[in-house]
């Protein structure tokens, strides 16, 4: 026994072979040993044991006493003006379904989620829940039983969202909604994305909770001061160029970041669907391809792109509030947010959102995945497909968009925006521009822009080839410089819009 342990444990007769093995397998058990540490930490934290998961008022007021409190209730007022900004409904309430009672389907690359019901029922919804739990939902991305939620609910935007204003959302959830009882569904996720474990890990990784005493955040840039005014106050004086009024510029990322959630489109992500960048930078809006949807958020640090630091700030304003501006209007997902959440802010809170962005540092794009479907054609085919293009053009599109690419007005206002000069037309990545090509794209119908003007599909009359050729005489007329389109460029986006 002697000789043996001699042998094997004398660290001075090992071999320096041995020596490296035994060292480098003791480092990997001393991270594998932090590592359950932290996962532990996050799947049973110890803070779940003194925060009362239970709201003691009685729930499942009826609708008519909701009303009453909803109107009385600045509180509720406050908070029906945040669930506007965070825009609740777009993923709380399915297509037909009840007002944020849950059960519409996003599907993710690592499966499907199933959105929650979020109306003050005791047994589906969040009733039960104390104004800590729903806290805790928002700042650290816990249900009120301790489980971790999945990341499809944008936990690392809402944990910059403050104390004040998660309890106004709260009080507008528990007595402004109507209760609803309809369960939950179960998410499909396959194994391991189905586990607390991996979400423990996946949090370990790439999320981190804002402390709000930390926040460079005064309480008078909590958002629900400005609706607090219960009135819709007028923008500030036009563009102010490069001085800006600190004010504005904190409370516009304090919107950008928190509840606008902005980076959940325009953030680009790395393979376990987390920002590249931190949840804290300003660099998290620069543009990506929206997961399963088939558009490109762009930049909104590119001037290229969709960078704004160069507009006159009401421009900025009038496309966040109307969903359409001289040389813009807002198609696809970016429409539903208009439509559905930032025509209802107030010119203030624009303003202000208007001002943070376009304090930003401007950065142009690099070549990146984020440019996956850029065109891949070459410069050869490019003098046939602009001849073919503007036939086409001249055929389908001169009537409304006009020989010049110059768009259309109404009685003096933008019905359509011009072509020539537009940076949706000469972005590098032509995701967005083949896509409205094959299936049309509508603006948001608003209070500024109560009947928007249209672009019709043109996937039942045009084919690829056709398709390839217009897109490439309009990046390339009226003074557009940019890449021509391929029939394969446009084979890839019509399956996803045939899908």
């Amino acid at each position: 026994m002697r000789t043996f342990w001699s042998r094997w444990c004398g660290w001075s007769r090992w071999t320096p072979v041995r020596r490296i093995f035994v060292g480098l397998a003791a480092f990997l058990a001393l991270l594998f040993a932090m590592a359950c540490g932290l996962l532990l930490r996050e799947m049973y934290a110890a803070d779940l044991i003194t925060i009362q998961a239970v709201n003691t008022v009685t729930v499942g007021v009826k609708q008519g006493q909701n009303d009453a409190i909803g109107q009385n209730d600045l509180r509720v007022q406050r908070g029906a003006y945040l669930a506007k900004v965070g825009n609740c409904a777009a993923c709380h309430t399915a297509r037909g379904g009840a007002a944020f009672a849950g059960g519409k389907v996003i599907s993710t690359p690592f499966g499907t989620v199933y959105t929650s019901n979020i109306t003050p029922d005791a047994a589906t919804g969040i009733g039960k829940w104390s104004a800590d739990a729903f806290y805790r939902a928002m700042n650290e991305g816990r249900s009120a039983d301790g489980h971790l939620l999945t990341p499809a609910f944008p936990y690392p935007n809402y944990t910059h969202v403050t104390r004040a204003d998660s309890d106004d959302l709260y009080s507008y959830f528990m007595r402004g909604v109507a209760p609803v009882a309809q369960a939950n569904k179960s998410h499909d996720l396959p194994f391991p994305f189905n586990t607390q474990l991996a979400l423990a890990f996946w949090r370990s990784l790439f999320f981190e909770k804002a402390v709000e005493n930390n926040a460079n955040l005064d309480v008078k840039n909590t958002i629900n001061i400005i609706a607090a005014q219960a009135v819709n106050t007028q923008a500030s004086a036009p563009n102010e160029g490069l001085k800006r009024d600190n004010f504005d510029i904190q409370r516009g990322a304090y919107l950008v970041r928190g509840l606008g959630h902005c980076s959940a489109c325009h953030a680009e992500r790395n393979a376990l669907g987390a920002s590249v960048n931190n949840q804290f930078s300003d660099k998290l809006l620069g543009g990506a391809l929206m997961p399963m949807r088939d558009w490109y958020a762009p930049s909104l640090v590119d001037p290229a792109e969709a960078g704004v630091a160069h507009l006159p700030r009401q421009d900025v304003v009038a496309l966040l509030k109307t969903g359409i501006a001289p040389n813009a209007s807002m198609l696809g997902p970016m429409a539903e947010v208009v439509a559905g959440s930032t025509q209802f802010w107030t010119d203030a809170d624009l303003t202000a959102t208007a001002a943070y962005l376009q304090s930003l540092p401007q950065a142009f794009a690099h070549d990146s995945t984020k440019n996956a479907t850029k065109s891949t054609s070459s410069g050869k085919s490019k003098p046939v497909l602009f001849e073919k293009g503007a036939e086409l053009f001249t055929q389908h599109c001169a009537t409304c968009h006009g020989e010049q690419g110059q768009g259309m007005r109404v009685e003096g206002n933008v019905a359509l925006p011009a072509l020539a000069g537009n940076r949706a037309i000469t972005l590098s990545n032509t995701t967005n521009l083949v896509r409205i090509l094959l299936a049309g794209g509508y603006a948001p119908s608003t209070v500024g822009n109560p009947r928007p003007f249209g672009m019709p599909p043109f996937a039942h009359v045009l084919n690829d080839e056709d398709i390839a050729a217009v897109t490439t005489y309009i990046r390339s007329a009226w003074g557009n410089q940019a890449d021509s389109v391929t029939a394969a460029d446009v084979v890839r986006q019509r399956r996803g819009v045939m899908q």
